[in-house]
């Protein structure tokens, strides 16, 4: 009895340590991130990604990283480099966890990077991808304020540039913003972001 109790004991401690090194490793990533170390950031993202197998999340924000740097880029080897990255890692977290929401809106985003980038070249090929996830996602999470305003705010996009009222849409953004209100991350380092931005959206509404 008291060897099954010093094994637990062993057991027990192991899984305590690897949880501290992990909450570390996920809290230093973000600070990098949030200081512009963008680079630093997606590699610690990815050495998190290795050593946790079975957890979307690390795998999650080395794509979202170098997602969010690619908007604006105006080098294209830059910007296809960063893309292929952040494709290579939202692969890895679809693998742990498929049809998962959040991984949808992550590869919608990649697809959206490139049509920002150069809507000649992908916005006829990519758009109806990134038409077809949100609606994916919507279908799986009906009430992710992420899932709603994403999706609204691609909607919305895609009716200025054709001339077409943005208004319903409009009242998706203020929806989301109300699920922003009480939506609670399952953990401290699940998505909680988007509400600033839905936000801004929802102030330039009718302008």
């Amino acid at each position: 009895m008291k060897k099954v109790i010093t094994i637990l004991a062993v057991f027990i401690s192991t899984l305590t340590f690897a949880q501290d090194q992990y909450t570390k490793g996920m809290q230093k990533a973000f600070g990098l991130w949030g200081e512009g170390k963008t680079a630093e950031a997606s590699n610690l993202f990815e050495r998190i990604s290795t050593a946790e197998m079975d957890n979307w999340l690390p795998a999650y924000y080395a794509a979202q990283v170098n997602t969010v740097a690619s908007f604006g880029e105006k080098d294209k080897e830059k910007l296809v480099k960063q893309l292929e990255k952040a494709q290579e890692f939202v692969d890895i977290a679809k693998a742990i966890s498929p049809n998962n929401p959040e991984i949808l809106i992550q590869q919608a985003m990649i697809h959206t990077a490139y049509v920002v980038f150069d809507g000649a070249s992908y916005g006829m090929t990519l758009s109806p991808e990134i038409v077809a996830l949100y609606q994916k996602a919507l279908a799986i999470a009906p009430d992710n304020p992420r899932v709603v305003f994403s999706k609204a705010e691609w909607d919305m996009g895609s009716a200025k540039y054709f001339g077409q009222d943005t208004a319903p849409y409009c009242k998706e953004v203020e929806r989301a913003l109300e699920l922003f209100a009480n939506f609670k991350p399952e953990s401290e380092f699940h998505p909680n972001w988007g509400k600033d931005r839905a936000e801004i959206v929802a102030k330039d509404c009718g302008k």
